[in-house]
């Protein structure tokens, strides 16, 4: 075996894969167009946290939520929210009647139902009284 043919071997090698990287992004850009759409029965979805919070429906809960800090009014504040379970849906709490623990004013009561997605809630504690006083300028 000569020297010349390693390098024919080398080359062969290095333009083959190239063709085939080639072919594979079309293919895979084939593949990713669906014929059609995609459908899942949430009824069978196994999700404990929407079970317990389903069992919590016109109890009182705590909710602080993944956020630094949020805005609303034209005021900032720490994304604490404390309120009786109005409704589970997949994926989505909804509190009514909810206060927002804001610094200025910590019994802020919001005017309508406010809905969390699950996704977002960093913490919650069931049960808890939404007349407590919190140190909030202690939270970090």
């Amino acid at each position: 075996m000569s020297f010349e043919s390693g390098k024919n071997n080398k080359e062969r090698k290095y333009n083959y894969g190239e063709k085939n990287n080639n072919q594979n992004k079309n293919d895979k850009k084939k593949t990713r167009v669906l014929e059609a759409p995609v459908r899942i029965d949430v009824d069978e979805v196994e999700d404990p946290l929407f079970e317990e919070l389903q069992g919590l429906i016109g109890e009182s809960i705590l909710i602080v939520t993944d956020s630094d800090q949020l805005q609303l009014f034209g005021q900032v504040f720490r994304p604490i929210f404390c309120g009786t379970i109005l409704a589970i849906e997949q994926g989505l709490i909804t509190l009514f009647p909810v206060n927002i623990k804001m610094v200025t004013d910590p019994f802020f009561e919001f005017p309508t139902p406010l809905s969390i997605p699950f996704e977002k809630i960093a913490h919650f504690t069931p049960n808890f009284d939404c007349n407590a006083r919190i140190p909030l300028a202690y939270i970090i």
